[in-house]
């Protein structure tokens, strides 16, 4: 298939499109194609997504399932574990996971494997983009040399582009069709195609001019935050020091109209982006005999805010006469970030570790997580407790680690002897302050 002839193809809507990962990337990203009356082949290792999804069910939160259903029904969203079918879509997406390793390198096995399948079928006319985020270099030196050892040839007889994910669980005002896409590819013909493709579905798209551009786009958007982020932890534990509230400061510095982005403390990072993006660029970097100090900084920061969270239990609790070992805590919330059912990376997983090895017994609530899974470094055999009035008075101390909107936060302080709040929820509790201790 030409150039010309896959183009028209995608104006058409004609082309079938096959996304790979079917997470809180690729399912959205899914269901926007499906929207516009494209063909959709979703593929995914987990056997268990797949076999919910072939029976219109959703296993996000803020995805309902009608949205799937109807899709599964007309015939127009088809899933499957089964990667010979590869062959089959004219525009592959990759939406994969990119981790990092135990020493904080990048884990790029997923893609690596995804690569080696699509590889496996490869067949002229193919359109390949990438979405995960990676480091710069990824698509023209691991992605590409391996495609093309089939005797393919990139902007002649398949196309490869980079293309990375922006979505933000949770986020309302803010949906996939609705969020501008950043496009590139690796030939002129390559970022045609991918920008002709996301145009169907995406309000507008920003074409950069390569591949690199794009995924350094990416973790910029990244390291920006975690930037930000550490700076407002760090200056949060010299302002209690100081015996200043950060809040307020905060909320004062925003009433400026300019010059001043306002980020707020918490009890560390969370997601899947944040707190794993800027070591991919880290890493990156050494090849160029570049350290990249700033960056690690922030890192250093924001691992060690659940430290100083847990240190700030320790002191309330001893202020009441009791040990850290053997006090029954509360944990609210355990999702990375408000509202989400995603727990991956939370700071809120780094905080119950280090109080279960001081001797804590923990309990947790969180509405959107019902059961903690097996994560990459921990394994709690917890389920989230109901916050009846029996469970809150047996309790030592609670700890606000993630400020969903469904809990009765002002219950849970009235019935608590000490309460730690790490996202400032109880602001305006004053009649509690003293039960009430910031971290």
């Amino acid at each position: 298939m030409s150039v010309d002839q896959l183009l028209k193809r995608i104006l058409k809507k004609k082309v079938s499109v096959g996304i790979i990962g079917l997470g809180y990337v690729g399912l959205p990203l899914v269901l926007r194609f499906c929207e516009e009356g494209f063909k959709v082949i979703g593929f995914d290792v987990d056997r268990k997504k797949v076999d919910l999804l072939k029976r219109g069910r959703s296993y996000l939160k803020n995805i309902p399932s009608y949205r799937i259903t109807r899709f599964i029904r007309n015939g127009l969203l088809e899933v499957t574990d089964n990667f010979s079918h590869l062959r089959r879509p004219d525009c592959i997406l990759i939406c994969v996971p990119t981790p990092l390793t135990e020493k904080k390198e990048p884990d790029l096995q997923y893609i690596e494997n995804t690569t080696a399948s699509i590889q496996s079928h490869l067949r002229k006319g193919q359109l390949i983009v990438l979405e995960s985020t990676t480091y710069p270099g990824t698509t023209e030196e691991l992605i590409r040399p391996r495609l093309e050892s089939t005797g393919l040839k990139v902007g002649r007889d398949f196309f490869l582009g980079y293309s990375p994910e922006r979505e933000d669980p949770g986020n309302k005002g803010f949906t996939t069709s609705q969020i501008p896409k950043v496009v590139s590819g690796v030939t002129p013909s390559c970022k045609k195609m991918v920008a002709t493709l996301y145009g169907q579905v995406i309000r507008k798209v920003i074409p950069v001019s390569s591949p690199k551009v794009a995924e350094l786009t990416k973790l910029l958007e990244n390291i920006y935050r975690s930037v930000n982020i550490a700076l407002v932890n760090e200056l949060k534990m010299l302002a209690d020091r100081m015996g200043i509230d950060i809040w307020e400061v905060i909320e004062a510095a925003s009433t400026k109209p300019f010059g001043f982005t306002p980020f707020y403390p918490g009890p560390g990072m969370g997601g899947h982006c944040i707190p794993v993006d800027p070591y991919y660029l880290s890493w990156k970097a050494q090849e160029y005999d570049f350290a990249t100090r700033f960056i690690l900084l922030a890192g250093e920061i924001n691992v060690h805010v659940p430290y100083y969270v847990v240190s700030k239990v320790q002191d309330a609790l001893n202020g009441m006469g009791k040990g850290l070992k053997g006090s029954k805590i509360l944990i609210l919330g355990v999702a990375y970030k408000k509202d989400v059912d995603d727990a991956r990376e939370s700071p809120a997983l780094a905080i119950m570790d280090l109080l279960q090895k001081k001797g804590a017994t923990l309990l947790y609530h969180d509405p959107f997580i019902p059961i903690l899974p097996h994560f990459r470094k921990y394994h709690f055999k917890l389920q989230s407790s109901p916050l009846t009035l029996p469970l809150l008075r047996r309790m030592d101390a609670a700890v606000i680690i993630t400020d969903h909107s469904q809990v009765d936060y002002e219950g849970v302080v009235k019935n608590v002897p000490i309460v730690i709040d790490t996202r400032n929820v109880t602001k305006g509790m004053k009649r509690w302050n003293k039960k009430i201790v910031k971290a």
